[in-house]
């Protein structure tokens, strides 16, 4: 995984234990219309052209002390729910949960620094509890706040990143937006992994990154974004850092018929789509909702 941050001590701990939330730097890429005049005879309607897509922006990213977030909302939240930041699993500040751990509804008083689109801190946003946290099947985290959708709005000018509902597809243009990092990756989604195992852990459908993506420490729990809708539809996790196979901070993909393939250098998201219809009424988390992806405790 790419590390998180958390200081020499707790650094080393992490190295031994082996995940590594990705933390980045750098700067993104930067992203014309032509228009025809009408003959003398009829004119033709004009063709039909998709819309541009938006700039993906550092707006509504957050940075954790050891990792990268974002505020996001289910196409069902409402403006009155509490607020949901979305990271990693192993950016939990109670450690990384082992294989099989699902955390629900833990009390936590974790604090967030809240970006604008220019990647400046606007404030700070408080959690009130761990709402979801596991590294089983995926590796996410979802903290559910003191404020609304709505307070963060008025308080702060920023609007929730939506979660999208459906697989995503590859040779999609995607950003990974670093809260931690301020710093944007772009590529296209490569292809999907049946399994990706990373030394005690196994995430399945894992997303791969084509290789301009290079995320590193830090630039865990990072928003992976369409370009073309500014949805969330993954959170950006892990990378093979040296070529090893299955370790820690060295992630293996394994086929449905037990192949092994190591890809050296490239990175890796968990997919969110499937997260989605857990959020119940009042962005409460409800793990037996029909739909529902996320394991069980």
């Amino acid at each position: 995984m790419n590390k998180p941050l958390i200081g020499a001590f707790f650094a080393a701990l992490l190295l031994g234990a082996g995940i590594t939330p990705a933390v980045a730097a750098g700067s993104a890429p930067a992203q014309e219309s032509a228009t025809e005049t009408a003959t003398e005879t009829a004119p033709e309607a004009a063709p039909e052209t998709a819309p541009a897509a938006k700039a993906v922006t550092f707006a509504g990213t957050v940075a954790l002390s050891n990792c990268s977030g974002s505020v996001v909302r289910s196409p069902d939240s409402a403006p009155t729910d509490p607020a949901l930041v979305l990271s990693n699993g192993h950016c939990l500040e109670t450690g990384f949960p082992g294989p099989g751990e699902v955390l629900v509804d833990r009390p936590s008083t974790r604090t967030f620094t809240l970006l604008d689109a220019a990647g400046s801190g606007v404030g700070t946003l408080k959690a009130s509890k761990i709402a979801y946290g596991t590294m089983t099947d995926t590796d996410l985290s979802l903290y559910e706040l003191t404020s609304t959708y709505e307070q963060i709005e008025s308080s702060y000018g920023i609007q929730a990143l939506e979660l999208e509902t459906a697989h995503p597809v590859a040779g999609t243009a995607i950003t990974v937006a670093s809260g931690y990092w301020k710093r944007t990756y772009s590529c296209d989604i490569d292809g999907f992994v049946h399994q990706l195992k990373e030394g005690r852990w196994t995430w399945k459908d894992s997303v791969r990154y084509t290789p301009e993506c290079q995320t590193i420490g830090g630039t865990s729990g990072s928003p992976v974004i369409d370009d073309a809708t500014g949805k969330v539809v993954a959170v950006n996790n892990t990378g093979n850092e040296s070529g090893q196979e299955c370790t820690d901070n060295n992630p293996c993909e394994v086929d449905e018929n037990g192949e092994v393939t190591v890809r050296e250098g490239i990175n890796y998201a968990q997919q969110t789509y499937n997260m989605v219809p857990c959020i119940g009424t009042g962005n409460k988390i409800d793990l037996d909702r029909e739909g529902c992806g996320l394991p069980k405790p």
